[in-house]
């Protein structure tokens, strides 16, 4: 089922951008969060296996809030603090990565209220589907009163960052101002390339987690719960207390590097884990404790930088002389860029809990973590001629 809205949003995501670069950051949003309410409508009425799936179609075909709050984030945030602009995104997931799953989990043991009095036939998980509808209204809403039209427009010079450690940063020259749109489009391509590969493998990881932990040390949910919490909550204070303030000294694609060699380090502490939990069963459960933290980092870090560097070769959209709107090679107009970046990534989250789960009950834990393991340490390798410290001026 994850699989398949990942891959709708692997169909859907460049189209979602393209549309936002001719008609608007806003509409196109507004438009996404209207389909985002049918699929909760759908959700709440939902008695059969087809009627919620129907329900996650509509879901995966509407969801546009990712690339287009980035889009929006790119087009008010100068080069200079681009990187830390996005890190809010990610921060943002983190949070509610760690609330949304005990909320969702605590409303579905509720009764659903005024059901019988309604006469309607709902699903036993109606309470956290009506609570998804509620709080995608009110989002709606928000958006529609409040956000402004973003695109083509000149950002404001200090934002809402410390207008002293942007000046330090201004020093830098924006990469649309360095390189060539041939070299661009080629380090577009390679991101994107890297961001399928990355997440086809990490996304395998976290599918398969919960399944070593109860399969090795019998864990309930509520255990499992607290380790994903963990992870969360260690990747937001990361990212708020470290990606923000290192990103800018030691560049977005050493950022990344730095995060996929992590992972490389937690996927062998968990191919080592099945070794010890019969003969030592602390030692495991330690190992399983460093690779959370080592996933961690790498949720913190690297598709938020990933993400940033992509950000950073597009056309700003606008002549930095007069402020006015300017013209855009399509192929690196923010929108459509953006949303074929993050469409790569999502082809990986489509492929890789498959294979990933495959792998696991064919070969076992540790041959499975094991081969993630040199797989990315590959990719970390491969990453040299991104991992770079951004030129000054």
């Amino acid at each position: 089922m994850g699989s398949a809205f990942s891959t709708l949003q692997f169909l859907v995501s460049p189209h979602i951008g393209s549309l936002s670069d001719k008609y608007g950051r806003r509409n196109i949003l507004l438009i996404s969060m209207i389909g985002n309410i049918l699929s909760a409508l759908i959700w709440v009425r939902s008695t059969t296996f087809a009627s919620y799936m129907l329900s996650r179609v509509i879901g995966g075909l509407s969801e546009g809030n990712v690339q287009l709050a980035t889009a929006i984030l790119s087009d008010i945030s100068t080069p200079a603090n681009r990187s830390r602009a996005l890190a809010h995104v990610g921060i943002a997931f983190a949070i509610c990565f760690c609330i949304g799953p005990p909320i969702g989990a605590y409303f579905a043991s509720r009764p659903v209220p005024l059901s019988g009095a309604l006469q309607m036939e709902l699903n036993v998980y109606a309470v956290p589907a009506l609570l998804t509808l509620a709080l995608l209204v009110a989002e709606t809403l928000f958006l529609a009163v409040a956000l402004p039209e973003t695109r083509n427009t000149q950002p404001n010079r200090y934002g809402n960052d410390d207008p002293t450690e942007v000046h330090v940063n201004e020093k830098w020259k924006a990469p649309s101002a360095v390189r060539s749109v041939k070299e661009r489009t080629e380090l577009l391509r390679v991101l994107r390339k890297l961001h399928f590969l990355f997440l086809g493998i990490f996304s395998g990881v976290e599918f398969t987690l919960t399944f070593l932990t109860f399969d090795l040390f019998d864990w309930n949910n509520t255990q499992n719960g607290a380790l994903i919490g963990s992870i969360g909550i260690i990747s937001a204070l990361l990212q708020g207390g470290y990606v923000r303030r290192a990103i800018s000294k030691v560049g977005e694609g050493k950022m990344a590097q730095r995060g996929v060699s992590s992972c490389a380090l937690g996927l062998v502490f968990l191919a080592t884990l099945p070794h010890f939990v019969s003969t030592q069963p602390k030692i495991a459960v330690g190992l399983l404790r460093a690779a959370a933290v080592c996933l961690a980092f790498t949720s913190a870090t690297v598709v938020s930088s990933l993400t940033a560097h992509a950000s950073l070769q597009c056309d700003e959209g606008f002549d930095k002389d007069t402020g006015k709107p300017g013209a855009e090679h399509p192929e690196l107009a923010k929108g459509k860029a953006l949303g074929e970046f993050r469409s790569s990534g999502q082809l990986g989250r489509a492929i890789g809990p498959l294979l990933a789960c495959a792998s696991y009950w064919t070969f076992g834990p540790s041959i499975t973590y094991a081969v993630s393991a040199i797989a990315m340490l590959t990719l970390s390798a491969s990453m040299k001629t991104i991992a770079v410290v951004p030129e000054k001026s």
